[in-house]
């Protein structure tokens, strides 16, 4: 009897996951909120007991991760492409939650005197006395990298400096490497967003773009259609959106947004 009640137990265990193993979660996110994110799934963690286990990418690329159907629990891409993946049946209707803006900024070798962007003529002539200068590649699925492409279009100086731009297109899960070239001297001036300059070694924050061609990106999470665990993944979105998610957002250069 007593050999069965161990039997009977063990296997009470093996199909009884949930005693055995913590609940978790995974997340397909920009990698814009590296700098943030993994402090945020700690706490979240600590309250609920839900793991976080998050892949990170230019925005763009983990938008189409999710549209070709990978398995996630929530998405954290800019707010058009969350609402276009919600519009494509990838996203759960009305799921979708504003968290934070980003902008964009210039970036020079940590020491390195600071340009003049202070206003729009200025940072192009900034951008045309620059020796080399670098910003995300638009093919990578980067939003910054695809405005940042436009923009220079708009200024009428895309060609003057194609010769002297490096695109970069470097591994997307591991955003603060994606200034080495700009920290090794290879380039005078790099382009990105304020959040993915902070947490990379090596360099400085110029300032932000001028305020007439700045580009805020508003980024939003949402629940993956294909969830396995659709109320996991809800609590970590409502907590995406509490009071202290917005401050530490704050202390680290994000922009507040409204929630919806």
């Amino acid at each position: 009897m007593r050999r069965a009640g161990i039997a009977t137990l063990a296997l009470a265990l093996i199909f009884a996951p949930n005693a055995v193993h913590a609940a978790e979660i995974k997340v397909l996110a920009s990698g814009a909120l590296k700098l943030v994110l993994p402090e945020l799934s700690r706490d979240f963690q600590q309250s609920s007991g839900i793991t976080v286990v998050t892949e990170y990418g230019p925005a763009g690329a983990i938008a189409e991760r999710v549209r070709k159907g990978e398995p996630a629990d929530v998405a954290i891409v800019s707010k058009p492409q969350l609402e276009r993946l919600e519009d494509g049946g990838k996203i759960v209707k009305g799921s979708g939650v504003s968290i934070a803006g980003i902008a964009i900024g210039v970036a020079v070798r940590k020491g390195a005197p600071k340009p003049d962007i202070s206003t729009v003529d200025a940072f192009r002539r900034t951008l045309l006395a620059a020796r080399a200068i670098g910003y995300r590649d638009p093919t990578t699925g980067s939003t910054s990298g695809t405005y940042m492409a436009r923009l220079l279009e708009r200024l009428g100086i895309a060609a003057t400096l194609r010769p002297k731009t490096w695109l970069d297109r470097s591994d997307g899960e591991h955003p603060e490497k994606v200034f080495e070239p700009l920290a090794e001297g290879e380039i005078d001036l790099q382009i990105g967003q304020i959040t993915e300059i902070a947490m990379a070694p090596g360099i400085d924050l110029a300032g932000p773009l001028p305020p007439e061609i700045q580009d805020t990106t508003v980024l939003a999470a949402g629940l993956v259609v294909v969830s396995q665990a659709p109320a996991d993944a809800k609590a970590f979105v409502r907590f995406l959106t509490s009071e202290a998610t917005a401050k530490l957002l704050s202390a680290n250069g994000f922009q507040p947004v409204a929630a919806r």
